[in-house]
Formats: C-alpha cells, sequence, structure tokens
C-alpha cells in the first residue's frame, strides 16, 4: 500500500493486553462493524452492542455503571449537566396537556424551564410548598405525570418528606423525581425513599474540582428505562469521553471528600451560629435549623453547601460589601468544588419568608476551617468595628 494509506490502514499496532486501574478513554463517533449482519443503529448499547458514538462508549458507559452502582438504581443515563437532566426528564414524562410538581424552592433553572419552554409546549407546571409532605396528594390531578422534589431544597435549604411524598404520589401513579445532587447520590437513599428517578449534576461532588459539567439520570426500573432512554437519545444527550474520565477520576476520591467537606462546613456554620450578625444558618444538620429532624431520618451525613441570613438591622448593600470583603471565599455560583465559594441573593423570593437581599449561601472547600472563619471573621469586622 501507498504510505497515505497506511496512515488510515495500518498493519503494525501496540500488543494487546494492557491493564490500568484507570479506565481507558475512548474517543470516537463512528463505531466499526464487523459484519453487515451486525449493523444495528439503537441506543440500548448495553443490550445490543455499540452502534455509534453519539449513545455512549466504554468511557461514558462505565460512569454511568457506576453512578448507577452507587445510587442502586436500574440504570444511570449521563447527559452534558445537571440541567440537561432535569429537561430529559420533563421531557420523557409529560406531553401536551400535562401536570406537573415543583417546590417553589427548587434549582431556579428548573422552575426557569417549567415556566418557559415546558409551558408554550402546552404543560403545566404548579409549584407547591416544599413542606408539604404527604398532603402533596391535595394537588395531584388526573393529568399530573411528573412531581419533582429537591432535597435539601437550592438555597434555603429545606428538607422534605420525599418518603411521604413518594408514598402519596404511589398510590396515584405518578413518578416522583429527585435532584439528589446535595447527597452525591449516597448520602440519601433516592429509590429506597420510594422515588422513580434521581438526578444528579455531577458538576458537583462527582466531579469534585470545578472543572467538568456532566450531569446523571437515574431510574428505578426496566419502564423508565425505556421512557427516559427514548427521549435522551432523540435530544442527542452526547457527553465528552474526557470529561467522563474526569468524573470517573473523582469518583475515586469522592467518599474521603465528602468526609472533609461535611466536617469543615459543620465547623464554619457552627461558628457563623453564634455570630450577632447572623440571624439563621440554614444548614440540615445543625440541630433547631427547620428540616433537621427529617435530615436526622433520611440522610447519613451533611456537605459542603448551606446558607446564612443576615440580622435584619443589615441592609442588601452591607451584604453584598460584606462577601466583597471576603479574600478566601470566592464568588461564583456551584459547589462540591476544592474551593470555598459565596453567593448573594438579592431577588431571592420564597412564600412566608423574607431574606431579601440578606441571605448568602457558602460553599465550603477543602481549605482548613479556621482560615475560613478568619476570613469570615475579618469580613464582619471590616463592616462591624468588631471581630
Amino acid at each position: 500500500m501507498h504510505w497515505r494509506s497506511k496512515l488510515l490502514h495500518p498493519s503494525r499496532r501496540a500488543p494487546a493486553g494492557f491493564r490500568s486501574l484507570a479506565p481507558a478513554v475512548y474517543r470516537g463517533s463512528t463505531v466499526v462493524f464487523e459484519r453487515t449482519a451486525d449493523i444495528r443503529d439503537d441506543w440500548r448499547q448495553s443490550a445490543h452492542g455499540y452502534t455509534y458514538g453519539l449513545y455512549g462508549n466504554p468511557t461514558t458507559l462505565e460512569l454511568g455503571a457506576r453512578i448507577a452502582e452507587i445510587e442502586g438504581a436500574y440504570h444511570s443515563f449521563i447527559v452534558p449537566g445537571g440541567q440537561a437532566a432535569i429537561a430529559t426528564v420533563y421531557l420523557a414524562l409529560c406531553q401536551t396537556g400535562s401536570h406537573g410538581l415543583v417546590p417553589d424552592n427548587a434549582y431556579g433553572p428548573n422552575r426557569e424551564f417549567a415556566g418557559g419552554l415546558l409551558r408554550r409546549l402546552g404543560i403545566e407546571i404548579e409549584t407547591y410548598d416544599p413542606a408539604i409532605g404527604a398532603r402533596i396528594a391535595d394537588l395531584i390531578r388526573p393529568d399530573t405525570a411528573l412531581i419533582w422534589a429537591e432535597s435539601p431544597g437550592s438555597v434555603t435549604m429545606e428538607v422534605q418528606d420525599v418518603p411521604a411524598i413518594a408514598g402519596a404520589a404511589h398510590e396515584r401513579g405518578v413518578p416522583v423525581a429527585l435532584d439528589n445532587t446535595y447527597a452525591a447520590g449516597v448520602l440519601f437513599d433516592a429509590f429506597g425513599a420510594g422515588v422513580a428517578v434521581s438526578v444528579q449534576a455531577l458538576t458537583k461532588y462527582v466531579g469534585g474540582h470545578s472543572d467538568l459539567l456532566l450531569g446523571s439520570i437515574s431510574v428505578a426500573n426496566a419502564d423508565l428505562y425505556e421512557r427516559i432512554g427514548s427521549a435522551w437519545s432523540q435530544l442527542g444527550m452526547a457527553v465528552s469521553p474526557d470529561d467522563a474520565s474526569l468524573a470517573l477520576r473523582g469518583l475515586q476520591t469522592l467518599g474521603v471528600r465528602l468526609e472533609r467537606l461535611e466536617a469543615s462546613a459543620l465547623a464554619v456554620a457552627r461558628w457563623l451560629a453564634n455570630r450577632p450578625e447572623v440571624a439563621a444558618v440554614l444548614h440540615p444538620a445543625l440541630p433547631g435549623c427547620p428540616g433537621h429532624d427529617l435530615w436526622q431520618r433520611d440522610f447519613t451525613g451533611s456537605s459542603s453547601v448551606f446558607s446564612f441570613v443576615f440580622d435584619p438591622r443589615f441592609t442588601a448593600r452591607d451584604v453584598a460589601a460584606f462577601v466583597d470583603r471576603l479574600a478566601l471565599f470566592r464568588l461564583g455560583f456551584s459547589w462540591g468544588g476544592t474551593a470555598s465559594l459565596a453567593m448573594i441573593y438579592p431577588d431571592l423570593r420564597r412564600p412566608g419568608r423574607d431574606d431579601t437581599g440578606r441571605l448568602v449561601r457558602l460553599n465550603i472547600g477543602l481549605e482548613q476551617p479556621e482560615d475560613l472563619i478568619a476570613d469570615l471573621s475579618k469580613a464582619f469586622a471590616a463592616g462591624t468595628g468588631r471581630s
């Protein structure tokens, strides 16, 4: 053969049999078949073999298998991000004329999707009080196709009675989907609580280093595997094998990171609870925090993210100035990574409470907690004249 052809059809290759602790990274869109009889175009690669890179490769399916294993799921689909997971679940389980329920403290983009694209598609999503528990039965209608839960809730950290919600939904044949990102899929047993679909932003704790965007959709049974899988494939939810390999690496240290993050976050939260400037610390593992009893019953640990509320004597401008004075805490969205973050929510609205402009959410990273406390102390002192 001409050397140009040899570039594409080599006769010499590396020896087979290499075994590594690190999963291989498979990059490729086209799958090569041995015979025409083997040709098949189907997203169910675990059952029918590999057909096209859009539906996954050994790297991405390995990640999905490991997520399913730690969550106790029937199957886990890997998607480009947490919001992609949420959108796929909605589009798989709802149709024009459907009714759905979502807690009013849910992740902002979840509610935005409900009030935006879904509304234009003729799907009605109603918000509900996250503390409703089994009384959610009163909101379920004949056309209710999906109930979302998120526990603890984004920013304000309310803990939901997920088993009670799932029980009421199950009696009426309505699936419950849970955003289980806070628990990293391991601190709360979603499927043991009766949840049908568990989603995570793998961007957070599984990735763990603020350098990738991925999500997962874990399902409880074969019927949901078909319903979610069909939507997942039609939406083209392909992910990068390089990102999947970073998530696989992150899984190996997830246990030790969660343990350290929990201890550090609790140390900072307890310190904040004793500050005169702070009216409330919203950390579900702290006794006295709303939802603590449910957290103690249902969770095996806490994670790195929590919020605190300034005393009413402080204005939104005071709070913004406090955050700007922080040095170790960086100002940024997201959480679950190695670096500590702070974020303000000047336009936050929650029924029945008015923390507007006074709430700060913290993500505690891997810095020494005493250094983080010193950083917070300096920021308080600069604004109040006392340390």
